[in-house]
């Protein structure tokens, strides 16, 4: 049959389904042939012939041929045995081993006399094998033909007429065989005679059929049997020759036999699994040409000379490393082509795999794991399997067979660190980086591949996005903008680390920013106003003694911890030694009693400073007045002007030169002025001294309770309406440091106002 053709459908015979046959790796395999003659069609299930199938090359003379196949299927494993019946067609013509058979006959031989001729050979079998054989006319041989014990057929030169070697001593025949093929085939020899005198005796072998038996593998040259025949006519006829007929052509080397001897020798390779039986025929001739025949059948013993050999016939590589145990991944076929229980062969693999071998059909073997696989620990399997036969001595065979695991994406991003903490200044600039975090996904490739983001949240009611950025390829976290510590002092972010597998796997970590101040705020002073601003005055009686608190300076500094810390001191007075301020309470005392020479107008200037680095300050004026009542107090409106800047001194100079006269008589005339005014009583104030406790901010209470001025002083003014006179009387102050003083005054709006001048905001009583 031709490649391609259609031998049968096997799928519908054997009920299978075809559109699986294809995803269940169905395949045809021939046992003990390396050869694949046939082949199945996944896609209609046919089995087709894969290469031209020659039955006598196959199965040589055999009766019956049958090419046994393998239909095996996988997921699961199946096998089907498939015997295929090669029928024979006659492509041989008979053939003669020689072109000529060359026979010599004494004159003398009588009538009837037979003549064994060689054989030919068929390859084919019965109808195709030879039938018979026809011998061209002559004038002395007829042909006799007749069959063999093993049903072979073979033909005799038959004397019909008396030779006469001087009327003819040459002879040439013609004799044909001829095969039961449709169409009939032929083939022809040559058969040439030669008459000779008279010879009386033909050799006679001591027996009709030789038997023997010999190992395979035996060495050259190893005597399998000795034949003999006698003659029993004297002289030059008594010589006998030996000689080997009727060997096939495949069998011709095998054994030689001795032409003197008669022994038969071991001539080639003896091969059990190639031929286990050998029956020849040995001729003996004497001088003058007359044979005999006789049978010489060898019978080989086997021997374990066969190692097994192992067949992969399928492996799913690489295996997934989710794979259930007891999952089959691959299958594995062992031959061996000696006999009986040379052929019995034991399949093993290494123990320190996860992996069996699992008997399955005839000599088949399952490959399946036995646990579970990780491809983060092992990554590869080298299976070294092994096949051992029950011979004596045992002869095995091993085959490697490398598996990789597949990776899966069974592991999800793991960080470094449970959390994470930042640390950033206030101030800094957007885009600089806040930290880094790191996760590590032991699986393959894309599995690998960590992607980070930030999950969504919210930092003071605005999404987290608006605070910081994670690079997704490096985990770096940045800030989108600048922090401002006053606002809030830390927050926290959660960062997702995300593979790439399907589906992907995710962990979240959280990362705390912290914000560390920087001293980028200066300290405020509540209290007095800072300098420039307002015009503030403190009372002092003239009886204060060492100690007593005057006034207290309150501030606060927006930053945290140390720049926060304040620091309070004198940095200009009027008097250096008379007064002090507490270095962090900010309260100002006397460090002395006050005495009569101590002037009545004290000018203080406080710098506050915090602890910062670099340090920030602040600065305020305090106007101190010594005295026990207001009566005694001068005009107030001058002492703002003493504190004026130090960068107006120069100015200030240059304008007393330029105009130092129109100043001398703006002197005289305000001297004549108050002195004339002070003779009428007036009221000191009309509304434009300033109350301390005004300008103290409610919010700001004193916390320490170590004397800072709660309300220093009450003040209480009785007021007639329509009437240019008032009382105000002094009230016992609330610290116990400060004398008392309760005087009464009456002064007119007036004199307040001519003291310390117009004032355009509205006085609180």
């Amino acid at each position: 049959m031709k490649q391609g053709s259609v031998i049968g459908n096997i799928a519908k015979d054997l009920g299978l389904d075809v559109s699986r046959l294809s995803a269940r790796n169905a395949r045809i395999d021939t046992e003990g042939n390396n050869k694949r003659y046939c082949d199945i069609n996944l896609s209609k299930g046919d089995l087709i012939v894969a290469e031209r199938i020659d039955r006598e090359a196959l199965c040589g003379k055999k009766v019956s041929c049958v090419l046994k196949l393998e239909l095996v299927l996988e997921n699961p494993l199946e096998l089907h045995r498939i015997s295929l019946r090669v029928q024979d067609v006659n492509d041989n013509a008979p053939v003669f081993k020689n072109e000529i058979i060359k026979m010599e006959i004494q004159e003398s031989t009588a009538k009837g006399a037979r003549f064994s001729l060689d054989e030919a050979r068929d390859a084919d079998i019965g109808e195709n094998d030879i039938k018979g054989y026809t011998l061209q006319r002559n004038d002395h041989f007829v042909l006799n033909v007749d069959i063999k014990s093993g049903g072979r057929k073979y033909c005799e030169l038959v004397l019909e007429k008396e030779l006469d070697r001087e009327h003819e001593e040459n002879m040439n025949l013609i004799l044909t065989a001829l095969d039961g093929g449709s169409p009939q085939r032929s083939g022809t020899v040559v058969i040439h005679v030669t008459v000779l005198d008279a010879n009386d005796n033909a050799p006679v072998f001591s027996q009709t059929v030789y038997k023997a038996s010999l190992p395979e593998n035996s060495p050259l040259d190893t005597v399998v049997v000795t034949v003999t025949a006698t003659d029993a006519d004297e002289g030059v006829y008594v010589e006998v020759t030996y000689k080997l007929d009727h060997v096939s052509d495949e069998n011709s080397n095998a054994f030689s036999v001795d032409p003197k001897t008669g022994e038969v020798k071991v001539n080639g390779q003896i091969d059990y699994e190639e031929e286990s039986s050998y029956e020849i025929q040995i001729s003996a001739k004497d001088g003058l040409g007359l044979a005999s025949y006789s049978i010489l059948i060898i019978d080989i013993t086997d021997v374990n000379d066969n190692a097994p050999v192992i067949y992969l016939k399928s492996l799913t590589n690489p295996i997934p490393e989710n794979v259930p145990p007891g999952t089959e991944v691959g299958i594995i076929n062992v031959q061996d082509r000696d006999s009986d229980n040379n052929r019995q062969v034991r399949c093993s693999i290494q123990q320190n795999v996860p992996f069996k071998l699992v008997p399955s059909i005839k000599n088949y073997y399952s490959l399946v794991t036995t646990g579970q696989l990780d491809r983060e620990l092992v990554s590869d399997y080298n299976i070294t399997v092994t096949a051992t036969d029950e011979g004596s001595p045992p002869l095995s065979s091993s085959k490697s067979v490398q598996l990789s695991v597949a990776d899966v994406n069974d592991n999800p991003p793991v960080f470094e660190e449970q959390s994470y903490s930042a640390y950033v200044t206030e101030n800094n600039k957007p885009g600089s980086t806040l930290c880094s975090v790191t996760a590590r996904d032991p699986d393959w490739r894309q599995n690998g591949t960590v992607i980070y983001s930030l999950l969504p949240g919210e930092v003071n009611g605005a999404p987290v996005s608006s605070f910081v950025s994670v690079n997704g390829d490096t985990g770096v976290i940045h800030a989108v903008r600048s922090f401002d510590y006053e606002q809030f002092r830390s927050f926290k972010v959660h960062v997702m680390a995300r593979d790439n597998g399907s589906p992907p796997l995710s962990s979240n970590v959280t990362v705390s920013v912290s914000i560390t101040d920087v001293n980028d705020n200066s300290p405020q002073i509540l209290y007095p106003a800072p300098e420039g601003n307002s015009f503030m005055t403190e009372l002092v009686p003239k009886a204060a003694h060492g100690g007593s608190l005057v006034s207290k300076v309150i501030a606060v500094d927006a930053d945290s911890g140390q720049n926060a810390w304040l620091s309070y001191h004198i940095v200009k007075s009027t008097d250096p030694g008379l007064f002090t301020i507490g270095l962090h309470s900010g309260e100002i005392r006397t460090q002395r009693d006050i005495s009569e020479s101590d002037s009545m107008k004290q000018n203080l200037i406080v710098s506050v400073k915090d602890n910062g680095q670099p340090s920030l300050s602040a600065t305020c004026a305090m106007y101190l007045l010594i005295s026990d009542n207001l009566a005694e107090v001068p005009e107030l409106k001058d002492m703002s002007h003493d504190e004026s800047n130090s960068k107006l001194t120069s100015y200030l100079i240059i304008a007393l030169v330029s105009v130092s006269t129109f100043f001398l008589t703006f002197i005289i005339i305000i001297l004549g002025v108050r002195f004339c005014r002070r003779r009428k009583p007036r009221l000191l104030f009309d509304g434009a001294v300033a109350i301390p406790s005004a300008y103290l901010p409610p919010n700001y209470a004193d916390v320490d309770g170590t004397g800072t001025l709660r309300s220093t002083y009450n003040y209480d003014a009785y007021l007639t309406t329509g009437s240019r006179t008032s009382d105000f009387k002094f009230v016992t102050s609330y610290n116990d440091n400060t004398l008392p003083a309760d005087q009464t005054l009456r002064k007119s709006p007036a004199d307040f106002a001519e003291v310390f001048g117009e004032s355009d905001e509205s006085p609180e009583y």
